[in-house]
């Protein structure tokens, strides 16, 4: 009977101690991973927000890159990571919306992450090296009807950088081979000149694209991205409707304190402001949000991602 007591007293100590813990986080160093390299668009607007956090919260918010497979490895390790609100994740389409459809997971992102607050959304821009013969997107789709071995990279199987340039050769009836990396690496091959063609994150490439290192030539949304404006749309550009637009927020593994969920949602949604002309600069549209909005927005994507991905029978090969 002793036992039982001290065991159910053990428990209601705990059940105390939980709500305690959340009440004044974050009261130690809080890791923020990112599924992909450093370097990239995620990696980028992670460390931007995280600088914010660490100063208006009072502890460090440390980046830990944990890229491979698509995104797959870094959401994995947070799924399993300890609901206390001192693991968190930075993540993106791919491997939220895309990889449950494109790939078999052992785990469910949809329902084994929570949903805190979406920092951007991201066009894919269209670039090729600055030697290549496509001037515009109309003479890219001469130049790549008309070339043989044709190449294309992208950040990961299974992220709108890969998928774009999937459907548009799809739509195309073009045979391109795709090489896959595990983040940002993709944009060293191709300003190498050793890649045709590649549908990167505006973020990633907007300094390339200034200094003429590389050509851009579309966006991959629907609407024009406010920060290059006068690139078309491919949708407008003879492919109605198509869309495959990036998008970037932050989650934590089920179960952790609402109070977590509420701090961050509310930190990140203050700093946006202050971030705004930098993220619009970069080619990232601001949003934040509720943790609810966010959720239903995941939804959509996943729902329009599940009928694309088995449309193109695309898979994670």
């Amino acid at each position: 009977m002793k036992t039982v007591r001290a065991l159910l007293a053990g428990a209601a100590a705990c059940a105390i101690a939980l709500p305690a813990l959340a009440a004044d986080y974050p009261s130690r160093p809080v890791k923020v991973v990112v599924a992909f390299s450093p370097g990239g668009t995620t990696d980028t607007l992670t460390r931007s927000m995280t600088n914010i956090l660490t100063q208006k919260l009072g502890q460090p918010f440390v980046v830990e890159n944990r890229p491979g497979a698509g995104g797959n490895i870094g959401t994995e390790y947070v799924v399993r990571a300890e609901p206390d609100g001192q693991t968190l994740i930075v993540n993106s389409v791919g491997p939220i919306a895309v990889n449950p459809t494109l790939t078999k997971l052992s785990y469910d992102p949809l329902t084994d992450l929570v949903p805190i607050v979406q920092i951007a959304t991201v066009p894919n821009v269209l670039v090729v090296p600055p030697d290549s013969p496509a001037k515009d997107f109309k003479g890219f789709v001469e130049y790549v009807k008309g070339k043989k071995g044709l190449n294309y990279c992208s950040t990961g199987v299974g992220t709108s950088s890969h998928l774009a340039s999937f459907m548009l050769m799809d739509q195309l009836g073009v045979e391109a081979t795709h090489i896959p990396y595990k983040g940002a690496d993709a944009v060293n091959d191709l300003l190498a000149g050793r890649i045709d063609f590649m549908f990167a994150t505006i973020p990633s490439v907007i300094g390339h694209i200034r200094a003429g290192k590389l050509r851009a030539l579309a966006v991959s949304t629907v609407q024009r991205s406010t920060g290059l404006s006068d690139l078309p749309t491919v949708a407008e550009s003879g492919f109605p409707g198509f869309d495959a637009g990036s998008w970037f927020g932050f989650f934590a593994p089920k179960g952790t304190p609402q109070q977590v969920v509420d701090t961050i949602n509310r930190e990140v949604g203050a700093a946006i402001p202050s971030l705004r002309q930098q993220m619009i600069g970069e080619g990232a549209e601001p949003v934040g949000g509720t943790p609810e909005e966010f959720g239903r927005f995941i939804r959509t994507e996943y729902d329009k991602w599940a009928v694309l991905v088995k449309k193109f029978n695309a898979t994670a090969q």
